[in-house]
């Protein structure tokens, strides 16, 4: 999808007009038991995801930041349903994948894929290459033709030679262990991926590569992605918008360039300071003070006034709404009497 669809897609969006997502996430809750004593009885809920709502369009890539241990992962996972969720729904153009049986969601697993962030946990040992890349066509029966050369024409489009067919992923350098993942991803042709902090593992010139690689198969297979990121140096590269979450919850939203550019949350705010910019003047860095709360029992009112730099007495004591202009969206009392309420 081109930036200009993007904004026509927005703003219809913004006048009323339905724009139907490809993804769309409501409300999701996945709260994980704590369990003790030796019935192990149920004494609390570490709240992962706790009411999240985002859409995602076909072609569209959405970045979602934020620190370690506020939930992305858990949220990737969910949507996939390889975590259970508490509350909510997740609909695939429409259809909730929540309220369907294993038998029913077996189809449409084949439309939703994943990129593991550690790029050599997440493959078999004990299989070759080809292996890899063919075991969803075969779980699925969809492997038609010779299966070495389906497995490279796979490897082709992640820049693999086919001389890699029978090699083991410890024969792989980490970049080439990713592209293979990638490769594992594409072979039921998806249209949407949850790509979990894809590069993270990788040297910084790899990185580049693998996200040149996956902007070149957004093009080519009309692809949409949920970009699972802790760096916002790489969200900018490949995000149409982008997500941040802190604690469980989204706390913004809005086109990437604006976010990053100019970030409303003091979360974002804080988040955006830390990017290093080659050539500029180093800006002044909004340290955050203390600990990332417990998700066990978060703070009352606005989860993050226990950190934050503008925190006003109101915070304490009352959940912010969200808050909506222009594509933009922010759940702040900041914003209290400058932007519009919205009900999500």
């Amino acid at each position: 999808m081109t930036e200009t669809q993007l904004k026509n897609v927005a703003g219809a969006a913004e006048a009323g007009v339905p724009a139907t997502p490809l993804i769309e996430v409501r409300d999701l809750k996945v709260w994980f038991p704590i369990r003790r004593g030796v019935v192990a009885r149920t004494v609390g809920y570490v709240r992962a995801v706790d009411g999240v709502s985002l859409k995602i369009f076909r072609g569209e890539t959405v970045g979602l930041v934020g620190e370690s241990g506020c939930g992305k992962t858990t949220l990737g996972r969910s949507i996939l349903r390889l975590e259970k969720a508490a509350a909510g729904t997740v609909c695939l153009e429409g259809r909730d994948l929540l309220a369907l049986s294993e038998r029913q969601l077996r189809p449409l697993r084949r439309r939703m894929q994943m990129v593991f962030q550690d790029p050599f946990s997440c493959l078999n040992p004990r299989m070759t290459a080809m292996t890899i890349v063919t075991e969803g066509l075969r779980q699925h029966n969809l492997l038609e033709g010779d299966r070495a050369e389906v497995a490279a024409n796979l490897l082709s489009e992640v820049g693999l030679d086919s001389d890699a067919l029978y090699r083991y992923p410890h024969e792989f350098s980490g970049g080439q262990r990713q592209r293979l993942s990638i490769a594992r991803a594409l072979s039921l042709h998806p249209d949407f991926i949850v790509c979990d902090e894809p590069v993270s593992a990788l040297d910084v010139s790899v990185q580049a590569q693998v996200i040149n690689l996956l902007l070149d198969l957004r093009a080519r297979h009309g692809l949409s992605y949920l970009f699972i990121s802790h760096d916002l140096s790489v969200v900018r590269l490949i995000s149409h918008r982008v997500a941040v979450m802190y604690l469980g919850q989204i706390v913004e939203t809005g086109p990437a360039a604006d976010v990053i550019g100019a970030p409303l949350h003091p979360y974002t705010q804080a988040l955006v300071s830390a990017i290093p910019v080659p050539g500029r003047k180093k800006k002044k860095r909004i340290l955050l003070e203390g600990d990332l709360p417990s998700p066990v029992h978060p703070p009352p009112g606005c989860r993050f006034h226990t950190r934050c730099h503008r925190a006003m007495d109101i915070c304490s004591r009352r959940e912010p709404k969200l808050y909506a202009q222009r594509g933009r969206r922010v759940q702040c009392h900041l914003y209290e009497s400058k932007l519009e309420a919205v009900e999500d």
